[in-house]
């Protein structure tokens, strides 16, 4: 038994060759009691004891499970990433780098190392809307636990962004209605030139017309509509370029004069 744990490959840790040789080391000690120590295979003069497989077992409990669910969310171009805690512990920090698709290089994202809360704003490191970006997060717990890495999906703002829906606001006179449109984020207006919107006018039948209104009109105005007839209007803003429109408004609704 000690002549075959003696020939294993000389590449073996130290720290593994202890765990493998307890049973040599219990052995040998009956024939010699005073013995505390066994020696690594291929290791002339290095000596392992035998208290190490406490020590690496314990490394290995003091390994803390990554995030889950590392992702991001984006509004409008505000690119936040989120991700799930991976216990209860409210003592966890985190910290969160990024890269963009293709690159080596890991780099810190500024305000988001050793913090508390789960979710970091990203929007200006991943601005350029030509590239893809990944993000990265792990956990860690003082003095010295802490986690593997966590892995975002590819991201691509010009894609995955969801883009808001215009707020609108409606002034009734005789037989018309006055809709002013308040758009989406100016970081919107300011990526996207040829933006418009479609306003929906919907009648008590459940019929709709269907208006286009260009993002830098101040006013549409709706007129001959019917005497003490109730409408509801939507609105939803469209990026021609990307074919890419938001969901629609909430509902208003207006009962003419």
């Amino acid at each position: 038994m000690l002549k075959a744990a003696l020939l294993l490959p000389a590449s073996v840790q130290c720290g593994s060759a202890c765990v493998r040789l307890t049973l040599v080391h219990q052995q040998h000690q009956r024939h010699d009691p005073s013995a505390a120590w066994s020696r690594a295979p291929g290791k002339t003069g290095h000596l392992c004891h035998s208290t190490s497989t406490k020590s690496i077992t314990s490394s290995v409990l003091a390994m803390l499970t990554p995030p889950a669910q590392v992702r991001f969310d984006s509004m409008d171009y505000k690119n936040i990433l989120h991700w799930t805690p991976p216990t209860n512990n409210t003592s966890l920090r985190y910290y969160v780098q990024w890269k963009i698709y293709g690159e080596p290089q890991w780099v810190d994202v500024d305000g988001c190392q050793g913090i508390k809360k789960q979710e970091c704003d990203l929007s200006d490191v991943t601005s350029d809307l030509r590239e893809w970006y990944y993000a990265r997060v792990h956990a860690s717990s003082l003095p010295s636990s802490k986690s593997a890495w966590a892995l975002s999906p590819r991201f691509s703002p010009r894609w995955d962004t969801q883009i808001s829906p215009p707020a609108l606001r409606l002034n009734v006179t005789e037989q018309k209605v006055v809709v002013r449109v308040k758009g989406p984020h100016p970081l919107v207006r300011k990526m996207h030139s040829k933006l418009h919107y479609k306003i929906f006018l919907i009648h008590t039948s459940g019929e709709e017309e269907v208006f286009k209104m260009d993002c830098c009109s101040n006013k549409l105005t709706l007129k001959e509509l019917g005497h003490k007839a109730k409408y509801c209007l939507q609105a939803q803003t469209v990026i021609t370029s990307q074919a890419k429109s938001s969901v629609r408004s909430s509902l208003k609704c207006v009962t003419m004069l």
